[in-house]
């Protein structure tokens, strides 16, 4: 099993999990356009596609959903909530599930669970193929019991370093949103963040993929301070750019 990113962060998600056979994105952000052309960098094609698995309806991780899906005819995986948002109307097929669901998609099984984030039923994703896990774990304002035990064995983990606290506090965002962002329904801080490797004892990750930077309220010389307060060492350590995403990393 690998993935892959096609760009992360307020302008656009996608992350891309293949293995033998089968290829799924979870989110798609970017247009129909972008989003071809962003997996063509990455050897592979939307035909290829099995599936698009939707966290929630945000438009920075679903605008390309719908269009994507009829040009393709790929069934799109949502909550009923993240349905019923009517933001994704227009789905090839929407095979809705409950956020705590389990739930096949070709050679990959796939563990729902349900975060934290101001969206109508958001969730976030465990991907299994045989003995390997990934996670994905973005958009959620705080770390809950349930969500550090589904994320506790995970041999990759790509995972949300929104923002630190100060810059988040003296940038230029209004007041309403600073309190959206660093509310217990917004993102991960990079304090937060830091200190849920340190419950799942990520050392013994094989790669940790630091995504969802806010290119106003964070940097990369903070993320990796919090970082190392967590990590014996950042060898492993891959950054999602918006731009570029990342390449493909073995699980």
């Amino acid at each position: 099993m690998r993935f892959a990113s096609l760009g992360s962060g307020s302008k656009g998600n996608a992350t891309l999990v293949q293995a033998g056979d089968t290829l799924v994105m979870i989110d798609c952000g970017f247009s129909a356009r972008e989003t071809t052309r962003r997996m063509t960098r990455l050897g592979v094609a939307p035909e290829q596609l099995q599936g698009i698995l939707v966290t929630h309806e945000h438009s920075d991780h679903s605008n390309g959903v719908a269009r994507l899906s009829r040009q393709h005819a790929i069934p799109v995986y949502l909550t009923h909530g993240t349905a019923a948002s009517g933001r994704l109307d227009g789905c090839h097929e929407m095979r809705r599930f409950n956020s705590d669901a389990c739930f096949e998609v070709g050679a990959l099984s796939v563990q729902a669970v349900p975060v934290p984030h101001d969206a109508a039923e958001p969730c976030q994703y465990r991907i299994s193929w045989g003995e390997r896990r990934l996670g994905v774990l973005t958009d959620l304002g705080c770390i809950t019991p349930h969500v550090v035990n589904h994320y506790r064995d995970c041999h990759s983990l790509l995972l949300e370093f929104n923002h630190d606290v100060d810059m988040l506090h003296a940038g230029s965002y209004p007041p309403p949103l600073k309190r959206r962002v660093g509310g217990d329904w917004g993102h991960l801080n990079n304090q937060q963040a830091a200190g849920f490797l340190r419950e799942i004892d990520a050392d013994g990750l094989n790669n940790l993929v630091v995504a969802h930077i806010s290119e106003n309220n964070n940097s990369r010389h903070l993320a990796e301070q919090a970082l190392a307060s967590a990590l014996a060492s950042l060898e492993r350590v891959v950054w999602a750019e918006q731009a570029e995403g990342f390449g493909w990393l073995p699980v």
